[in-house]
């Protein structure tokens, strides 16, 4: 998550629609310091970025790598050295990576869109994206070879969805 000005809906809006799937989530940010969000709600991350590998019980890669957006995801997380190694890692591991909002241009910058993506609702974020030559598409959640984008938090339960199923049919 951003260190700061995270998206509150695509947080909260993607732990609670994980928490019936029994996926334990752990929330990791540049700082590991408490946030604010662009609502100005509070959220302490469990650790930070480069610590994601030394929370407790976590052996090996994660099933899944979200990336959540807001304004901040462009300040903290769109030039983060660490975290574009870290998903490219997990996604040849066999991991399903996703991203919400502004958090979409990290998988850009990464090299893990293959020119499709759904369109985030932040204006930054569309023409970043347009930069990089990636095509967005007016659609709530595309799934596409492990890679899953949503345009916003409204899509957090769908985005779930086409995880888990992603999960289901990968082996580990």
């Amino acid at each position: 998550m951003p260190k700061n000005q995270f998206e509150e809906q695509e947080l909260f809006g993607l732990r609670q629609a994980l928490e019936p799937t029994g996926a334990r989530t752990v929330v990791v940010s540049k700082s590991g310091q408490a946030a604010t969000g662009m609502n100005r709600e509070r959220y302490t991350p469990d650790g930070t970025i480069i610590d994601w590998n030394k929370q407790e019980g976590i052996f090996g890669k994660y099933h899944a790598v979200i990336v959540i957006g807001g304004k901040g995801a462009a300040k903290s997380l769109w030039d983060d050295p660490i975290v574009p190694q870290i998903l490219v890692d997990h996604y040849r591991a066999g991991s399903v990576i996703a991203a919400i909002g502004a958090g979409i241009v990290v998988l850009a910058r990464a090299s893990l869109l293959n020119g499709r993506c759904a369109s985030p609702d932040l204006d930054l974020a569309i023409a970043e994206l347009d930069r990089l030559g990636i095509y967005c598409e007016e659609e709530d959640v595309i799934a596409d070879d492990r890679i899953v984008t949503a345009r916003d938090g409204s899509a957090a339960s769908s985005l779930v969805k086409s995880i888990v199923e992603l999960c289901q049919n990968t082996p580990t």
